[in-house]
């Protein structure tokens, strides 16, 4: 099933050092991963396999917990679609570049 999530991941903290730390860390496993995403400013989306991206998901608060004892907030956006297509973050994005 194709599908798109975004997703925010939020250290409970006011240091900035660490925030950006942490979600650095965040974002280099999901690099890793393979998976199309984009980054912005308060969240990424990521696209691909339902299943894929729901153990992505899953790992991202054990990922940051790899780095800090930071508490994280993750909140997420889920799209799915058993037929036909999900927009996909260039059909969504493209146009305002």
């Amino acid at each position: 099933m194709i599908s798109s999530i975004a997703v925010q991941v939020l250290p409970m903290t006011a240091n900035e050092n660490d925030v950006i730390k942490i979600v650095d860390h965040v974002i280099a496993y999901i690099d890793a991963s393979g998976v199309n995403y984009q980054v912005g400013a308060f969240e990424s989306t990521l696209e691909g396999d339902y299943d894929q991206l729901m153990s992505i998901l899953a790992q991202l608060p054990k990922v940051a917990a790899e780095i800090t004892d930071i508490p994280v907030m993750v909140y997420s956006k889920i799209n799915m679609a058993t037929t036909g297509d999900v927009l996909t973050i260039a059909k969504k994005t493209d146009k305002y570049k």
